[in-house]
């Protein structure tokens, strides 16, 4: 059964890339949470070969929410990213005396959720949460100073 989509999610997914789970979750804990525009620049300035990939896949889901929702790149934030083992590629390669060796190469799959933050910063202020709630619920306190009995 799949999870229903949120309207304020959009994500990437990269699979088969060639690459230990090891080594691309080593950067992937580095920029979870962050803004999109402090990951490009974490992602630029690492001096790891998984940043590629990944600021591929970060900068193809800021695409998707662009053109898919009309969201602005500003306001996302990586809000989900994990990386999950794929399939081994096994070569053999020619040893001494007729002999061979196996190679495995691992693969992984990459999945990005990038999330807008802009309703929910909008949603915050105390002006537009009244618009919101129902007109007999008042937020502003009385003043009143509650003491248990």
């Amino acid at each position: 059964m799949r999870k229903k989509k949120s309207l304020t999610e959009v994500s990437a997914l990269g699979q088969y890339i060639p690459m230990s789970v090891h080594k691309a979750r080593r950067i992937i804990d580095q920029i979870r949470g962050r803004s999109y525009k402090e990951t490009l620049m974490i992602l630029e300035l690492m001096p790891y070969r998984a940043c590629y990939p990944i600021f591929k896949l970060i900068y193809s889901a800021a695409a998707n929410a662009k053109h898919n929702k009309g969201f602005e790149k500003e306001d996302l934030i990586v809000c989900k990213a994990e990386v999950n083992k794929g399939t081994t590629r096994k070569k053999l390669k020619p040893r001494a005396r007729g002999r061979s060796y196996l190679i495995k190469r691992p693969t992984c799959h990459i999945t990005i959720v990038l999330k807008d933050i802009s309703y929910y910063e909008a949603y915050e202020t105390l002006e537009n949460r009244e618009k919101y709630l129902p007109s007999n619920l008042n937020l502003k306190s009385s003043g009143a100073i509650w003491d248990k009995k």
